[in-house]
């Protein structure tokens, strides 16, 4: 991760507008304070790609979008960020690609001439999307992609025609996260390798916010009534209706947990987001335990 980043920011210097692709299903917890560090030390404008959109709740990403939207322009009176919701993988979201190009067209209007092409930098953590955006951005498979995070290894910079140049990166990771809620709803989102995370202890914080939040997608997906339930007996419950028992015939709760966990991934679920603004502000503000939105 250290020669990644010394490497991300050497390519940065050369850049003209980052595109930081975040996770919908949560935005914030997505978002690498150690790219916005970089970015800003540049003073480079950034196109946040809310990817995944078809995997999140439409209305936590509409928030989302209202959020960044407000954020405060830059001195000069222009605003140094955008954001964007889309789909990479859903193939009725082919139009993503060329309203990408337009926004970070909008954020350096400098480099709209054929003698200054546009150099775009695509960063993010691992496993949000990147590499498959770069393939919809050039319509043709030029980076590996895969349902695991540190797919892509080193940087590529591909010509994206019309002046336009195209860079992708390896996934950062900051060292240390500082929200214990944050690292969570990342390891949930497979973000961080099944390596350096316990199946069911992520589990169990998902279970816990989805009967908060998504009760009926939950009573839906595993025929069960969900009133009065909690994190452990919801695990329970997914074990029995999946059959995942031990040998001596006891529900298994590690099988029961990577369960829900790829339901929620593969969006089985239903279109489900872990944050909204008004649940981050909350965690920021140390009250999480108010009641759910």
């Amino acid at each position: 991760m250290t020669a990644a980043r010394k490497k991300a920011a050497e390519t940065l210097a050369r850049a003209d507008v980052v595109i930081e692709v975040l996770d919908a299903r949560l935005p914030e917890a997505s978002c690498n304070p150690m790219i916005r560090a970089l970015r800003e030390f540049r003073q480079r404008p950034c196109l946040k790609v809310l990817n995944k959109a078809d995997l999140a709740d439409p209305a936590a990403t509409a928030a989302w979008l209202e959020f960044y939207r407000r954020q405060s322009p830059d001195s000069g009176g222009r605003a140094d960020s955008m954001a964007v919701a889309i789909s990479c993988k859903k193939t009725g979201d082919a139009a993503a690609p060329s309203r990408i190009v337009t926004l970070c067209r909008q954020l350096a209007p400098h480099r709209n001439d054929p003698t200054k092409p546009l150099r775009m930098m695509i960063m993010g953590i691992p496993n949000v999307g990147k590499s498959t955006l770069m393939n919809a951005l050039l319509k043709k498979r030029v980076a590996a992609v895969g349902d695991e995070p540190a797919v892509t290894k080193s940087q590529q910079t591909l010509d994206l025609g019309r002046g336009m140049t195209l860079t992708d990166t390896p996934g950062l990771m900051w060292p240390k996260i500082e929200h214990d809620a944050d690292g969570y709803m990342l390891a949930a989102s497979h973000a961080i390798g099944v390596n350096a995370v316990l199946p069911e202890e992520v589990a169990l914080f998902l279970g816990e916010r989805l009967l908060n939040r998504y009760a009926p997608l939950l009573a839906a997906r595993y025929r069960c009534d969900t009133t009065g339930m909690d994190a452990v007996s919801l695990l329970e419950t997914v074990g029995e209706r999946r059959g995942c028992r031990s040998k001596g015939g006891e529900i298994d709760r590690e099988k029961a947990a990577i369960v829900l966990l790829s339901d929620y991934r593969s969006g089985a679920l239903g279109r489900v987001s872990l944050e909204t603004p008004e649940t981050r502000a909350r965690m920021l503000a140390g009250t999480d335990a108010a009641p759910a939105d």
